[in-house]
């Protein structure tokens, strides 16, 4: 179990040190002895957990969606509108996330990592828009599967000219605005009134979530410290019991 965890954090740090190095230098600059050095890592470990560079890339694209968790909500179309705008904050953030953009979108890999991650994407999409349909949510004329389409392209589009424009620095306020115009045309009205688009809801989902992990570490503790508390009494008491009789 230990060396299952530690290789499980090895894979991950070499992931987040290769990450920065495809972000850095694109797919054709990048090279495994410097994801070795930043990882700080043998050579070895990387090729354990990765057989060749095209690999890791890939690897890095797919590390994307665990990068993007936001939480359940009543209101489905609300949940689509934060998995955009979590991204788009954590985006310029996060070197995982910036490169799994550079490597699906680059044009020195172009159609080589099966798609990037756009196919991705647009699958989670058109499950949370399908869901959002059976509750009543959508206009009618919503085919989820063309929204989840056409919307990915979208953001995707809005942040490649933000990356040109301005390297991210207005990607939320250009994404918030993107679902500013696009939700009147697949919201029933009821729901349109309630939904929270502001240029600051991925930073707020995001901060929710740390609170949320916060709470659970210290109640994982607690419950830890409770037991190892429970099983000193349980010693102290068998050993008392185990004198002369």
């Amino acid at each position: 179990m230990v060396r299952q965890e530690r290789a499980v954090r090895t894979r991950r740090l070499i992931l987040e040190a290769a990450a920065s190095v495809f972000d850095e230098y694109g797919y054709e600059g990048a090279t495994i002895g410097e994801v070795v050095a930043r990882a700080g890592v043998t050579r070895g470990a990387v090729y354990f957990h990765f057989a060749s560079k095209r690999e890791l890339a890939q690897g890095v694209v797919e590390e994307q969606f665990g990068r993007d968790e936001i939480p359940e909500r009543h209101c489905k179309l609300q949940e689509f509108v934060d998995l955009g705008m979590v991204v788009a904050h954590l985006m310029p953030r996060d070197p995982v996330l910036s490169a799994g953009a550079r490597l699906s979108l680059g044009q020195d890999v172009f159609g080589d990592f099966s798609g990037g991650a756009a196919p991705g994407w647009i699958q989670r999409a058109e499950i949370v828009l399908a869901t959002a349909g059976r509750r009543g949510e959508l206009l009618p004329q919503v085919v989820p599967a063309e929204t989840a389409w056409l919307v990915t392209g979208a953001w995707t589009g809005v942040q490649i000219q933000s990356q040109k424009m301005s390297g991210r620095a207005d990607l939320e306020r250009r994404i918030a605005s993107l679902y500013q115009h696009l939700m009147p045309s697949i919201a029933v009205p009821g729901v349109l009134a309630t939904l929270d688009l502001a240029v600051d809801r991925g930073a707020r989902v995001v901060a929710e979530l740390a609170a949320a992990r916060a709470v659970e570490a210290a109640e994982a503790a607690e419950a830890v410290e409770s037991a190892e508390a429970g099983a000193s009494e349980a010693a102290g008491a068998g050993a008392d019991g185990a004198g002369p009789a």
